[in-house]
């Protein structure tokens, strides 16, 4: 996936057949981060502190249903994705990729929880398996999307 072009507020990206089927079955994974994995401050008391972290759940729960509901509709708009040649262009708005990225970074995030937060520095490998490898792969290609969009941001400026 590359940036071809950017027309006022939209980015066009090209990205080709297989990459799309990548990147809408990568998107499915979304919501991966358990809303547990947020924690509030703990010097409030102990009910006071069970409150607020009930409270945050319940609103990253919301939060999240939200933002599946938008990626449906995102995905599911026919002028998002446009056939070429190539494969298709990819439209987006600065607004729409600030979001994705969002969405895209709670799927990484999560793929490595899963994975058991591995830290190669810390002498913490990947441990693959046939039941998480696809975790490693929507880790792997998160990482990527996001880099894409990060730059194509990086030069609207």
């Amino acid at each position: 996936m590359k940036l071809v072009r950017k027309e006022k507020d939209e980015f066009v990206f090209d990205i080709g057949k297989r990459e799309k089927r990548l990147l809408l079955e990568v998107l499915k994974l979304y919501p991966l981060i358990p809303t547990a994995h947020q924690g509030v401050n703990q010097t409030a008391g102990p009910t006071r502190t069970a409150e607020n972290q009930r409270l945050l759940e319940e609103s990253l729960a919301e939060r999240k249903r939200e933002n599946k509901r938008q990626l449906l509709g995102l995905l599911n708009d026919e002028k998002r994705f446009k056939e070429t040649d190539r494969g298709c262009d990819f439209t987006l708005s600065a607004s729409q990729m600030e979001w994705l990225l969002q969405v895209v970074n709670d799927i990484r995030v999560g793929s490595w929880i899963i994975l058991g937060q591995p830290d190669e520095k810390k002498g913490k490998p990947v441990e693959l398996k046939n039941e998480n490898a696809r975790y490693y792969a929507a880790m792997e290609f998160c990482g990527y999307f996001q880099m894409t969009l990060l730059d194509a941001l990086g030069r609207q400026t």
